[in-house]
């Protein structure tokens, strides 16, 4: 893949993000004197109002609501509420409601807490309270909201109170509404069409990826799976879409998005540890990297399950521990990018809205500033695009790992096969004829014959080593010359050969070959002045007992006859053909003379 194919598949995504974020929601829209809805989790539901809260507290367990109905130490600067605190308050004013019709629900973003209280307080200082636990709070189909039923409100009431013990999350008590009717609570059909989009969009990359697992055996596509997984989980719970299916308690939901979420993440800088080629990261970096990822696994995945005893640092433990993976990774991608890492390239794309939508997140998390609740559909879209552009950025990975694979297959088969030919000649060596006799003899290779050209050294000393590897040349491409498969020539060093053969007439057909070596090798090394001959010994051994010789017993029985041959003139083969025996022979019984089968030279 080129620069422009990897720019324009670049375009193509950024078109697909600002069409996302350009479908129709009425998160602006605002209503009276109220904040725009999209500041809280109901916000485009419905046209009828969403209160906010007036003011906000924080105290210990020891305070009671009439100590906060009474008192003024309520901070209404329009900051964000504390959750660090053993229990937070929430105090709506009726002047936000006056003239309208009364509300009678509060809904709120799911998140863990041990229980929630509201006090209607009257003018005359008349309370009127009602309690709830966590399990009693009921998750809405649209969106991850909650609500629950709110003390009569009456004309002379000038405040509604909330009373949020062990609240574990900022979100839980910025979002706080109150709310006419539960039906106007919950996200718009808009918003959880997006949700059922992005989840739809996750589905495909993780069959994409079992696929190529089942393919590449590499870790980083299992762990890209699991990323998948955990931002499938993410989203169906973070967003609220599980509650379409399923209804879950309060506690099950708050607990299992921020979970996988910490699970993404660290399988994030695994995956990164895994897919950046060798040399775009050091030793040191990827060490680091994988620390990285254990540690946002552990510490953030702690903080995820909100016990209560671990409340007041939990939310902010949270978000702060995941901070050093999302810096590290900033790190490694950028050095990687400046080795040239082609895969860095396609994690900077994927990264880059996930990384900044996760720290606005966090930021709103943190209570630094209080934002719209549909801000959360920038990670869910970011998401989505960072499974998109992986899945492209493994399949390229995958196109270059088998291309390596491809290349360094054919460079051991090209080394296989420099290790068992002959440099010179290219017939098989002699290392690999003993490897594989065993299997040839199997194979019906039963006539062993060894070729020595006579007078070899007198060749050399006459016309140099040049013209007799020239010689040689010849000598290899005249036993070789059959080309079929009932003949296997190998050169064993120096100027000695073997020809092992199979099926009939195979004596004829290894003196036909030795009688070829002078005339191939007059022809195509001239000037020699006279013929370079050769000598054979043959070996022919019934099929059934051949396996009962091994390399060696051939050779010797071989190598006998040649020298009988070379000893009765040269130029000659001397044969022997054995009968079936049970053990390996000791003797030799002579078929004919030398001279009665090969005759003399001309």
């Amino acid at each position: 893949m080129g620069r422009a194919s990897f720019l324009r598949r670049v375009a193509a995504l950024a078109a697909l993000l600002a069409t996302m974020f350009a479908m129709p929601s009425g998160a602006s829209a605002t209503h009276g004197d109220q904040a725009p809805l999209a500041a809280g989790p109901g916000a485009v539901r419905s046209a009828h109002p969403a209160f906010a809260p007036t003011c906000h507290a924080a105290s210990g367990t020891d305070t009671t609501i009439r100590a906060m109905a009474d008192q003024e130490a309520w901070t209404c600067d329009g900051s964000a509420p504390r959750a660090d605190r053993p229990v937070a308050w929430l105090r709506f004013e009726a002047e936000s409601w006056l003239g309208e019709e009364r509300p009678r629900h509060f809904f709120t973003r799911i998140a863990r807490h041990r229980s929630i209280t509201f006090a209607a307080l009257d003018a005359d200082g008349t309370l009127r309270i009602r309690a709830f636990g966590e399990d009693e709070a009921r998750p809405l189909v649209a969106g991850p909201v909650f609500d629950l039923p709110l003390p009569e409100i009456r004309e002379e009431t000038r405040a509604l109170i909330a009373r949020v013990e062990r609240p574990h999350s900022v979100p839980l008590l910025s979002e706080a509404r109150l709310i006419y009717d539960a039906e106007d609570a919950g996200w718009s059909s808009e918003e959880m069409m997006l949700l059922a989009m992005v989840i739809g969009m996750l589905i495909l990359p993780l069959f994409f990826d079992l696929s190529f697992f089942v393919v590449l055996r590499e870790r980083f596509v299992a762990l890209h799976a699991g990323m998948v997984v955990a931002m499938m989980v993410y989203v169906l719970f973070a967003g609220g879409l599980v509650n379409v299916f399923w209804t879950m308690p309060v506690a099950i939901v708050s607990v299992v998005a921020p979970l996988a979420w910490a699970i993404g993440c660290g399988l994030s800088a695994l995956f990164l540890a895994e897919f950046l080629e060798r040399d775009a990261q050091s030793p040191f970096m990827r060490r680091l990297t994988i620390a990285a990822g254990l540690w946002t696994l552990a510490v953030p995945g702690f903080f995820a399950f909100q016990f209560h005893w671990s409340q007041p640092v939990d939310d902010r433990g949270y978000f702060l521990a995941m901070m050093p993976a999302a810096i590290l990774t900033t790190f490694a991608i950028a050095r990687a990018m400046m080795r040239g890492s082609r895969s860095a390239r396609y994690l900077a794309v994927a990264w880059a809205p996930l990384i900044l939508a996760s720290i606005e997140r966090a930021l709103r998390g943190l209570g630094l500033y209080v934002g719209p609740s549909s801000l959360d559909q920038m990670l869910y879209v970011a998401t989505a695009i960072e499974v998109i552009v992986m899945s492209l950025a493994i399949a390229d990975r995958f196109l270059a790992i088998r291309r390596e694979r491809d290349a360094a297959l054919g460079e051991a088969r090209m080394l296989e096969q420099l290790s068992s030919r002959d440099a010179l000649t290219g017939l098989m060596n002699r290392r690999a004829l003993e490897s594989r006799f065993v299997e040839l003899l199997a194979q019906g290779f039963d006539t062993f014959a060894l070729v020595d050209l006579d007078r070899f050294k007198h060749v050399n000393d006459r016309h140099g080593h040049q013209v007799g590897d020239g010689a040689l040349i010849a000598c290899a491409a005249a036993l070789g010359a059959a080309g079929d498969r009932d003949s296997v020539a190998a050169r064993l060093g120096g100027e000695e050969f073997v020809v092992l053969l199979r099926g009939a007439r195979t004596l004829e057909r290894a003196e036909n070959m030795r009688r070829s070596i002078p005339l191939r090798i007059a022809s195509e090394v001239p000037g020699l002045g006279e013929p370079v001959t050769a000598s054979m010994g043959v070996l022919e051994l019934p099929r059934a007992s051949a396996h009962a010789l091994t390399f060696e017993d051939f050779y010797a029985r071989a190598d006998a006859l040649m020298y009988e041959a070379k000893a009765s003139g040269r130029n000659r083969m001397s044969y022997e053909k054995l009968t079936l025996f049970d053990s390996a022979p000791t003797g030799r019984a002579k078929a004919g003379a030398a001279g009665d089968n090969a005759g003399a030279a001309a």
